[in-house]
């Protein structure tokens, strides 16, 4: 029967200790040089990659609870409207561009300058010791949290040449006594945890440099494509336009494609009523002006992937289509107008017409319109439901001078200051027609065509992020399930002419499997040595 010995302490184990995290100077003992020294070490100490990784996390979390102008400038801009108190002060601190806000990218910056100054030498270290032999055998191998005696007939060198049989697997170094005739075996093996560990950090450090070159050399674009309308890869096709450092108009794809068809279905019963059940776009495209067209079906997370850069599809919005007739009866505007969702769940809709050119005075109009129209609990016109079972629209009238001169302005804004107000239309549905106050014109409502807010993102560091992630994953799989050991093996002569031999185990890791295998390599070792039953000495609890 082999016999076990547990204990707390592990002194001797021949363990490499590291060091504690650096404590603040004494003040006035240092020089500047000093202080910096403190600094660099207390910077790139693994404690604080933790904290600045800790940080990256909670500070990422605005960016995910509010718009950003990145994703959806629509969306940013419909919470300046349903929060003009709020959304200001909350601008002020870049919540809205929290992925290229300065406090976020020091973050940022100085997790990237720790990370590298804590991983690289420890991956230097690692290297040096998995070259280097596993420590000697301690003297006094009872003081290991396992430990067993048996005594053998057979000589040291037979039991040290069966205790190499059984750990083949391991690095192995063997020491002689030539005063005592004792021989030692030091065997170590797992230390694919630690590479696994060092490989995690080292992909997370390449992680965070892709990411990077992605935001040097990558760019990223919003913009509305009404149905049947099409779109060419220019800076000024965009509704919003986020190039990368050094990422000039020239460098961008010469792609195109054209908006062909969307459907949009949604649950029409049930707790879920109103929720999008499927977007589907119809896209004919040109990965350049000479390329042959191609067709592609763009939905929620299956983007069209043309020369480096993904198409992404957003959202989907209403585009009411309206024909403006002047005083002498002459058609000034004819096209749909993109009209932004007010609340998504029954988009209702926002959206302004601007007729510079209406023969006189000029013309503007801000609307609602509602999918499907119903009268809502206070007597007023609401949607009840996303798709467009009867589709409403109403006008407030302007006329007077837009202010196009007076600079840039949105086109989902209207200045009205010098502007006379008109007055409200009556509800009109497809076909129906608003005649304007004092002669000024006709607004029809001819109909409506489907938009969808898309994203075009160019990354060309995408693919080695993608590597770099999964090398993490597969450094983080290594460090939880590789368990790191190391056995050893003393045979000695005892004065009856039998050989005393005695085994000792020490895991990195708290595992009680750990124990078991241990215990597991003793009796295959006695038994190897085809030797009667063990001699206990005793165990110590």
């Amino acid at each position: 029967m082999v016999s076990e010995q547990s204990s707390e302490a592990e002194a001797a184990t021949g363990e490499r200790g590291r060091p504690a995290d650096p404590q603040p100077p004494a003040p006035g003992r240092l020089s500047a040089l000093g202080w910096a020294r403190w600094a660099w070490r207390t910077l790139t100490s693994m404690r604080t990659a933790l904290i600045l990784l800790f940080l990256l996390a909670v500070g990422a979390i605005p960016g995910s609870m509010l718009p950003q102008r990145g994703v959806s400038t629509e969306q940013v801009r419909n919470y300046f409207a349903e929060n003009p108190e709020l959304a200001p002060w909350l601008d002020r601190f870049y919540l809205f561009d929290v992925y290229s806000s300065p406090w976020y990218a020091s973050i940022y910056l100085l997790l990237f300058v720790s990370l590298t100054g804590c991983v690289l030498p420890r991956a230097l270290a690692h290297y040096r010791a998995m070259r280097a032999q596993p420590p000697r055998t301690p003297r006094n191998l009872g003081r290991m949290p396992y430990s067993a005696t048996f005594t053998s007939s057979a000589p040291p060198e037979q039991v040290l040449g069966g205790a190499r049989a059984l750990l083949r697997r391991h690095r192995i170094r063997t020491e002689a006594d030539a005063a005592t005739g004792a021989s030692a075996l030091s065997a170590e093996t797992g230390y694919l945890r630690e590479t696994g560990n060092v490989l995690f950090h080292v992909a997370l450090l390449g992680l965070l440099i892709a990411l990077a070159t992605g935001s040097f050399l990558g760019y990223r674009g919003n913009m509305l494509v009404v149905e049947g309308d099409g779109f060419a890869n220019t800076v000024t096709s965009y509704d919003s336009y986020f190039p990368g450092t050094v990422v000039d108009q020239e460098d961008l794809q010469p792609f195109s494609f054209t908006l062909e068809e969307f459907q949009a279905s949604f649950v029409e019963a049930g707790q879920m009523s109103g929720q999008a059940s499927s977007y589907s776009a119809d896209l004919t495209y040109r990965a350049s002006p000479e390329a042959p067209e191609r067709s592609h079906t763009l939905e929620v997370n299956h983007p069209l992937s043309v020369d480096g850069a993904q198409v992404y599809l957003l959202g989907h919005g209403y585009a009411p289509e309206f024909r403006v007739e002047n005083a002498e009866g002459e058609t000034v505007f004819d096209q749909p107008v993109p009209f932004i969702n007010r609340e998504e769940g029954n988009f209702a809709s926002d959206g302004v017409i601007k007729v510079p050119d209406a023969g006189g005075k000029q013309l503007g109009f801000t609307g609602v319109f509602l999918p499907s129209a119903a009268e809502g609990p206070q007597g007023d016109l609401v949607s009840d439901f996303p798709a467009p079972r009867d589709p409403v629209v109403t006008l407030t009238g302007y006329r007077g001078d837009l202010g196009l001169d007076t600079g840039s302005q949105s086109v989902y804004q209207l200045h009205t200051d010098d502007m006379a107000e008109l007055g409200d239309s009556p509800e009109l549905r497809p076909g129906d027609s608003w005649k304007l106050p004092d002669g000024a014109g006709t607004v029809t409502f001819t109909g409506y065509s489907d938009y969808i807010s898309m994203q075009v993102n160019s990354d060309p560091a995408r693919v080695p992020a993608l590597i770099a992630a999964s090398t993490a994953v597969l450094g983080l799989l290594a460090t939880l399930f590789v368990r790191p050991r190391r056995v050893w093996v003393r045979a000695r002569p005892n004065e009856d002419g039998r050989t005393v031999v005695e085994v000792a185990g020490l895991g990195k890791t708290e595992n009680a499997a750990l124990t078991a295998d241990f215990h597991s390599f003793a009796t295959s070792l006695r038994d190897r040595l085809r030797d009667g039953p063990a001699v206990e000495t005793g165990t110590k609890e």
